[in-house]
């Protein structure tokens, strides 16, 4: 029997599996996807393979030692400080292929693949990203361009707090743990990422220049930030008490922080929360719900709009952004000139421009 689709069976598998005999050859796989079109194209993949090799899966070829490949790419990458985070799935699924091979389908196809059921911006942040971070790393100028998902770049959140909310939430977290506070207060005043502040070394933070230099970040550039003088004082204590320690704050990534920062916001709403997360336990609505890490980066941002006088392409010039697409986002909380001639309106009293009583 030809090679056929089997749907997605409930509670065996979400995906459509690739079942029958093509040329002598049995195959019974899952395609991998849930997607109908996509285990299409692996049906018709495994039909070219048995044409070419007379068997499925083709059989191991030993790599040529002078053409890199994706296995060889990776791990120059790492080892030159590239992020580490998604590559082992991609090893997976790239092992020996050619660096060179690897084109838009062939990055399409293992999104769809490694991530079936995955939102847009999460494929483009666990595959685009460091696959071709990776290919760009192996091939520089040579590497091709490629496009990413639509709707990469997920729903842009512009949620921001007013100085007394933030200050509220840092006054709360203190009563925690004086370190996450100091950690919240570093990521309100410079707009860094919540990476970017746990990654942060002490040896390169300068209370007495005002400067701390971070090494790495998100967009790939290193850059100098400057400290406002009172996190600077904070931060010369805290190095104090830290010596011999490399990172300057010791969370990690992970749920316990991520819940820390709840029960900062939750306390600074009146509301109690538990020191760890019971199973079953789901958080209530409350007027600090919306408050994450990365908040604090869309706080500074509007502040330094709204307070600072900066504009698009003064936020860019601090090396947070490298896109203005990105910066644009926060136009929105400086009113425009326009605005001024609200105060040319009418005033409540008034008829067709002139006093009632006149």
């Amino acid at each position: 029997m030809p090679l056929k689709l089997r749907p997605p069976r409930k509670g065996k598998t979400p995906n459509f599996e690739i079942r029958g005999t093509y040329l002598g050859v049995r195959v019974e796989v899952s395609s991998g996807t849930h997607k109908r079109r996509i285990a299409l194209e692996k049906l018709d993949e495994i039909e070219r393979c048995i044409e070419e090799h007379r068997q499925y899966p083709a059989p191991d070829v030993k790599p040529d030692p002078g053409r890199p490949t994706f296995l060889t790419a990776a791990n120059a990458y790492m080892q030159a400080g590239g992020e580490r985070r998604h590559v082992p799935k991609l090893l997976r699924h790239f092992r020996e292929t050619p660096i060179e091979a690897i084109d838009q389908a062939a990055i399409d196809a293992a999104a769809n693949t490694l991530l079936p059921h995955g939102a847009p911006d999460y494929k483009n942040r666990a595959v685009y990203v460091p696959a071709i971070a990776i290919i760009r790393h192996a091939l520089g100028d040579k590497a091709p361009t490629f496009k990413r998902p639509k709707g990469s770049k997920g729903r842009q959140r512009k949620e921001f707090m007013w100085p007394e909310a933030a200050f509220e939430i840092l006054d709360a977290a203190r009563s925690i743990d004086e370190e996450l506070e100091l950690y919240l207060l570093l990521l309100l005043y410079t707009g860094i990422r919540k990476g970017e502040g746990l990654n942060a070394r002490a040896a390169d933070t300068r209370p007495a220049d005002f400067a701390l230099w971070l090494k790495t970040s998100k967009n790939g550039d290193p850059r100098m930030l400057r400290l406002r003088e009172e996190v600077a004082v904070r931060l010369q204590t805290h190095l104090q008490a830290i010596q011999g320690r490399e990172r300057l704050f010791r969370f990690k990534e992970g749920g316990h922080f991520k819940h820390l920062l709840l029960r900062a916001t939750m306390a600074a709403a009146g509301l109690p929360c538990p020191k760890r997360r019971p199973t079953g336990w789901k958080k209530p609505a409350f007027k600090y719900a919306f408050v994450t890490f990365h908040t604090f980066r869309h706080t500074w941002a509007t502040w330094m709009r709204m307070y600072g006088g900066a504009d698009v392409q003064g936020l860019v010039a601090t090396q947070n952004w490298r896109d203005p697409r990105s910066a644009m986002r926060y136009s929105h909380v400086v009113p425009r000139d326009e605005w001024d001639r609200v105060d040319s309106l009418p005033a409540m009293g008034t008829k067709r421009g002139k006093a009632v009583n006149d």
